[in-house]
């Protein structure tokens, strides 16, 4: 597999990035960075110039949540899908860098005169593909778009039925959920550079002398995303690995595999960062860490991570998806969140649980948690 490192992402996003501040922009530099350098037509070239001036146009100076210009989600985005594609297939390449208009773009938005050049420019590069490209162009961002209705289950449910036979529509989604899993922090440097977490555990663990994990760095002011924040963020990616693993929708697809693997991989590398982060900073009591490991490894080892639980009192790790995550409605998730931030020994042990997680993912190719589906999170009769 190839590798999917922050590090590197973050060089990408720096170098797109500068790229964008440019009072005259180069799009060709930028469609370079995206492609690493893989060849196209001229015909195709002067396609996408025309799809990344549509992009510019419609985002505008729009910002994601940390600040950088939001037309560098499709763009990384993009870049990480064709990271792992060796071929470039224009209707798919276009797909990707379209994949959130639908959703986000509206006339509403937009006064009539704007949405009208707006609206023209789309149709005028759409007239430049063949009609049958048009027609699976549109049906595939109509799949990609998250209606206001939906749940995220039963968007990525609805979404993965569709896309059966269309394995290009969930490379998509996977390196949609890479670049948001990556875009949630902005640091010079991976905090795990230099880190082996899994040498830390195990000293934990195994041995009574250890001292405990000593960040070489000071600790950084509080950012827009916290610890907590993040976690639900790799809750989506559970539900949608889970889901993508029923209904066997990256199976014999190699690209489709691959982003599935680099996105546990990532998710499971951002756990380690969080669980770390609030063991070196917050609560450093190496005895309470090593019982809560202890105590996580035996409730994985008997089978608790392998399917949706009820809460009870047995075990703070019973119920934990229900109780912390599974709050569709924005209010009550912001509430259930800030009380898992303030609770930093349960931080820890949801790290850790979701560190186990990914790994399950990554070890076994039949894995997935049960009792996750398109109609929600709840318990298997």
């Amino acid at each position: 597999m190839r590798s999917y490192d922050l590090t590197d992402f973050l060089t990408t996003s720096a170098l797109l990035n500068y790229q964008l501040c440019a009072k005259q922009r180069n799009w060709s530099s930028i469609i370079t960075v995206i492609l690493e350098g893989k060849p196209l037509s001229n015909h195709d070239q002067a396609l996408l110039l025309h799809v990344l001036d549509y992009l510019s146009d419609v985002y505008g100076k729009m910002q994601r949540n940390l600040g950088p210009l939001s037309v560098l989600h499709p763009l990384r985005a993009t870049a990480l899908l064709y990271h792992a594609s060796k071929q470039v297939i224009i209707p798919d390449l276009m797909t990707c860098l379209l994949h959130d208009t639908c959703e986000d773009f509206k006339p509403a938005r937009f006064k009539d005169s704007i949405w009208d050049k707006l609206d023209e420019k789309f149709q005028t590069f759409l007239k430049e593909i063949p009609e049958s490209h048009q027609e699976r162009l549109r049906k595939h961002l109509q799949w990609l778009t998250k209606e206001p209705s939906e749940t995220y289950y039963h968007y990525i449910g609805n979404l993965l039925d569709q896309a059966c036979d269309a394995p290009e529509v969930v490379r998509v989604k996977l390196a949609d959920r890479l670049d948001n899993t990556f875009d949630m922090r902005i640091d010079l440097q991976d905090p795990l550079e230099g880190v082996d977490f899994f040498e830390i555990v195990y000293q934990m663990v195994f041995t009574n002398t250890y001292q405990g994990y000593k960040p070489e760095r000071p600790h950084q002011p509080t950012v827009i995303l916290n610890g907590a924040q993040r976690l639900y963020q790799l809750f989506k990616n559970i539900v949608l690995l889970s889901l993508i693993r029923q209904k066997g929708a990256a199976a014999g697809d190699h690209i489709s595999e691959e982003l599935f693997k680099a996105l546990a991989t990532v998710s499971m590398k951002e756990a380690q960062r969080i669980a770390l982060h609030v063991f070196g900073y917050h609560e450093t009591d190496v005895s309470k860490f090593r019982g809560l490991l202890m105590e996580t490894m035996v409730y994985s080892q008997s089978g608790g991570f392998d399917a949706v639980t009820l809460p009870n009192t047995a075990s703070r790790l019973n119920g934990l998806l229900l109780s912390v995550f599974d709050h569709p409605e924005r209010e009550s998730r912001k509430k259930r969140l800030a009380a898992l931030y303030k609770d930093k020994y349960l931080m820890i042990e949801v790290a850790i649980a979701f560190v186990t997680i990914f790994l399950n993912f990554l070890n076994d190719p039949a894995y997935f948690i049960h009792g996750i589906s398109a109609a929600g999170v709840r318990p298997e009769s």
